[in-house]
């Protein structure tokens, strides 16, 4: 009893020691710092003034954005898609298990416990040698029996066989300080890893979401040019069918007839390319919306969709925090920040504390008598002397790596500048198409009027009146894709801002 107090006291004070050092020490490797960023004050030039919509500067925007747009079976077609689309499922997986893995890094902070019992029978082989005496099935001893071999001339000792029990229970307790922070940081690193999931989860909704908008917008713009076309491939009829009652009685020469068919082939070779692109659009939105390939999905018309007035404008320094590629880029750049701590104190000593105690005995029952009590209380320090460079490369790799993620964030962001500044200009351009292509269809329309009155009084033929009605359609057809062009940057500058996921509460 006199040794063991010592013993205890050591261990005590070694334990107390490696608590305070763990306590009170630093985390190997730099905190992390976001890295200068060379914001501009614009997006390179000043927004213009456009018809019938404005800029409101740092105005903020609501996480279902596309209602703006005030179409009921586009509110529906997305929340349908939020649902079912495997796309966000794989997302929402990702993050749950990225939750899961920090969970699980928590977990190294505390002592592990483990319960051990290990019985045993064991036959020892009775040629070896001695007079053991032997152990019966149940635990007690047996004696030796001697017996001697026929082919011998005499008589040999033979030793009976040994068997016997053992019973082994044991509570082992281990414990690893983390002393110069290799646990913190990597706990840091998963937590990066976690949101880097969560930001990608909300840049999946809101490319989701965009993703339908732009397909809603395209299948509206389709049936509108088909439509027109459509009309076009009746009016070119009717010209062909008068301009060969025109030949026959000698009004217009066979070239001129020729011209009239050919304008027909043309605008026939429309509407194939059309079809097509309808067809597959409409094969988008069902994948996007998570419905089977045979399912029905809404049809859309340009006339139901509203042009909002209103268009948010963000500051370049509140982007930063907007844009979820960018918010996913800083992450990836902490986590790579903690690696570069791990990877420095796998190169530092590494501590370890583990006790056991239990009982050991022949019976069961006998396993916890004091003659059969035994514990054990061991720290141990490890320190590499010599690994031909391994963590030193190592250390080296992350720092790179480090290196890596800063100009990936860099390039990240500069690219969610363009983005918002290419949306500024295709606002801009196209809110001026849409205006030429009005005038247009508005004078094209005053053609038609005007010809009908003429053809009405006998100044213009049927073609006259023909070809003013097809210039209409041209005009008509020219206007459509100036409104769905308007439209989709409309969309493509909320997806540009961040889609407002900030304020989109999570399951």
């Amino acid at each position: 009893m006199t040794l063991l107090l010592p013993m205890k006291l050591r261990h005590r004070r070694i334990c107390a020691a490696m608590l305070a050092i763990q306590l009170a020490g630093c985390a190997a490797g730099p905190d992390y710092q976001r890295p200068a960023l060379a914001v501009p004050q614009t997006y390179g030039a000043a927004p213009a003034v456009i018809a019938a919509q404005r800029y409101v500067m740092q105005q903020d925007i609501q996480n279902n954005w596309w209602t703006l747009f005030k179409s009921a079976e586009l509110n529906a077609l997305i929340e349908q898609a939020w649902s079912a689309n495997p796309g966000i499922e794989a997302a929402e997986a990702a993050l749950r298990a990225a939750q899961e893995n920090v969970y699980a890094q928590q977990g190294y902070f505390y002592p592990t416990v483990q319960a051990g019992y290990t019985p045993a029978r064991t036959k020892v082989a009775g040629n070896l040698g001695g007079n053991s005496p032997g152990v019966q099935g149940n635990g007690s001893v047996i004696s030796a029996k001697q017996n001697t071999p026929a082919s011998e001339g005499g008589t040999a000792p033979f030793n009976a066989p040994v068997i016997y029990n053992f019973h082994t229970a044991q509570l082992t307790v281990a414990y690893t300080p983390d002393v110069f922070g290799a646990n913190r940081r990597q706990l840091e690193s998963l937590q990066a890893q976690q949101q880097i999931q969560r930001f990608e989860l909300e840049a999946a909704y809101v490319t989701l979401a965009s993703n339908i908008v732009a397909a809603a917008f395209q299948d509206a713009l389709l049936r509108r040019q088909m439509a027109v076309v459509n009309e076009m491939i009746e009016a070119n009829q009717l010209a062909l069918a008068l301009a060969q009652r025109q030949l026959k009685a000698g009004y217009i020469s066979r070239l001129e007839l020729s011209a009239q068919q050919g304008a027909l082939a043309q605008s026939r070779q429309l509407l194939p390319a059309l079809q097509k692109q309808f067809e597959q659009n409409r094969d988008l939105l069902r994948v996007l919306a998570g419905i089977p390939v045979d399912g029905e999905v809404p049809g859309f018309a340009l006339a139901s969709f509203h042009l909002p007035e209103e268009l948010p404008l963000t500051l370049p320094s509140s982007l930063v925090e907007q844009r979820p590629d960018v918010r996913a880029a800083e992450e990836a750049l902490r986590s790579a920040s903690a690696e570069v701590g791990i990877a420095r104190a796998a190169r530092l000593p590494q501590f370890s504390i583990s006790g056991s105690a239990g009982g050991a005995a022949s019976q069961f029952g006998q396993m916890f008598w004091t003659s059969g009590k035994f514990f054990d209380l061991t720290a141990s320090v490890t320190q590499s002397l010599f690994d031909a460079g391994t963590l030193k490369h190592r250390e080296s790799a992350a720092h790179e790596s480090l290196k890596g993620a800063v100009a990936t964030y860099r390039s990240t962001v500069a690219t969610a500048f363009q983005n918002v500044a290419d949306v500024l200009h295709a606002i801009n351009a196209d809110s001026g198409t849409l205006q030429t292509a009005v005038d247009a269809r508005d004078a094209a329309r005053a053609a038609v009027d005007i010809t009908e009155r003429q053809h009405a009084h006998g100044a213009q033929d049927r073609l006259a009146l023909i070809v003013a009605g097809q210039n209409l359609r041209q005009a008509e057809l020219q206007l459509a894709q100036a409104q769905a062009s308007q439209l989709g940057d409309t969309a493509a500058l909320f997806q540009a801002l961040g889609g407002g996921w900030w304020h989109r509460k999570e399951d």
